[in-house]
């Protein structure tokens, strides 16, 4: 990301430099890294996109926060410009600032936010039944500013829990559980709140009060990197350009949301959710994609994919990415192609490769002992981990081949087996 800093010219830091590819690329790999922090939560599909989404543009601030802080760091006393190492060497402190130490608390409020926004979908459907309890860790590191809500019980319908719902801080650790509404009295309203406003004290922004179950944020609109003026903005809420064109952080908005939209992904016509297709895919591949990709999941019904974005900036370009494993589509022309394919998909960092043998060799007879041969020459990409599947799809059909596929004995045992598969 700082080489496409240190190419910028001019004396004012160009909000379009959030479209350089490698600042996209930055931007992606510290979204991906606080999605992953909720990967393994059970929620709704919706809940899961709009997490998400709150993640890539709260990254896109904080990125273009970083990159306006490194952009005094280009010059030297006399104003000149820096050799580009002397210039990475001195913006050293702001990486470990904003990727270590700021990277580790937004990683555990993600992770906290996150859980909390799941446990809302599960309170919203059992409302009548229940009351919501706040509950502290209950130990000698819990805040005293926290310890106030201990206890506080209020049914989920109570305006009590659109401020005060965990986390209510960096690094909290307080939680909300259900509690049988025979069983306990609720917490009279005024006083959750003065408890709730007890608890908020030391917030004089006014940046945790807010929900993450409701909004379906893992930020609140007001974070380190926006304004006050962003809570309350409703064009933000309507992914519009927010709030004043001519205000610089507005204009930094808007592109983020376009960004994040452009990230975003499609429902398949025809599997639903099972095929997941990037806004941002390859047109001139797409629809040979989503055929090869219908194939595999109606032969393997337990999966799901997705079409990838396509880069056109040199970046590598796998097709899908299937049960979290990257992969590339090969419409190879003969079984020479077999070695080809899996030399290009390893180069592109790939886990798993699809031949599709229909493009080219639909009607042609499948040679599937020269094919065997050629899949089995991959055996030590299996053996070592480089390559964790092979699919082959032919005439609307398709089969996987994994390591296990190369321990039948030896390697005749192995070829005839190769073999029976593909036939």
């Amino acid at each position: 990301m700082m080489s496409a800093l240190f190419r910028e010219k001019g004396t004012a830091l160009r909000i379009d430099i959030l479209r350089e590819p490698e600042v996209e690329s930055f931007i992606e790999t510290h979204s991906d890294i606080l999605d992953s922090t909720f990967a393994q939560e059970e929620m709704s599909d919706e809940m899961r996109a709009n997490l998400q989404r709150s993640d890539y543009i709260f990254s896109g601030f904080k990125t273009f926060h970083e990159v306006g802080e490194a952009f005094y760091s280009l010059l030297d006393e006399d104003g000149k410009k820096k050799p580009f190492n002397q210039f990475l060497n001195d913006v050293k402190k702001i990486d470990q600032t904003y990727n270590e130490r700021y990277l580790r608390a937004e990683y555990n409020f993600v992770s906290a936010s996150a859980d909390m926004a799941a446990r809302w979908e599960q309170f919203s459907k059992d409302e009548d039944e229940y009351y919501l309890q706040y509950r502290t860790a209950n130990d000698g590191a819990v805040r005293p500013e926290h310890a106030a809500l201990h206890d506080v019980t209020l049914p989920a319908s109570d305006s009590f829990w659109d401020s005060y719902y965990p986390p209510n801080g960096w690094n909290c650790r307080c939680t909300v559980v259900q509690v049988l509404r025979y069983m306990h009295e609720p917490t009279p309203h005024n006083e959750a709140m003065q408890r709730g406003a007890k608890a908020l004290a030391n917030d004089k922004k006014g940046m945790f009060n807010f929900n993450p179950g409701k909004q379906q944020k893992t930020f609140p609109d007001y974070n380190p990197y926006t304004i006050s003026k962003c809570k309350g903005c409703t064009k933000a809420n309507l992914k519009l350009f927010a709030g004043d064109p001519d205000n610089p952080l507005c204009q930094e908005c808007g592109l983020i949301r376009i960004c994040a939209d452009e990230n975003a992904f499609y429902a398949d016509i025809e599997l639903g959710k099972r095929l997941l297709i990037s806004s941002r895919a390859d047109l001139k591949d797409l629809e040979q994609n989503i055929q090869t990709a219908r194939k595999l999941l109606t032969a393997f019904p337990n999966s799901s994919m997705e079409i990838r974005r396509h880069y056109k900036d040199g970046r590598k370009n796998p097709e899908y990415t299937i049960d979290g494993i990257v992969a590339d589509r090969k419409g190879i022309e003969g079984y020479k192609g077999i070695t080809t394919g899996f030399r290009s998909s390893l180069g592109q960092g790939c886990k798993a490769v699809i031949f599709d043998l229909d493009q080219h060799m639909g009607e042609k007879p499948l040679p599937t002992r020269k094919l065997a041969r050629k899949l089995y020459g991959r055996k030590d990409d299996f053996i070592t981990g480089r390559m964790e599947r092979c699919y082959i799809v032919h005439r609307g059909k398709a089969i996987l081949i994994t390591k296990d596929d190369y321990a039948h004995g030896g390697k005749d045992d192995s070829l005839e087996w190769l073999e029976g598969l593909l036939g």
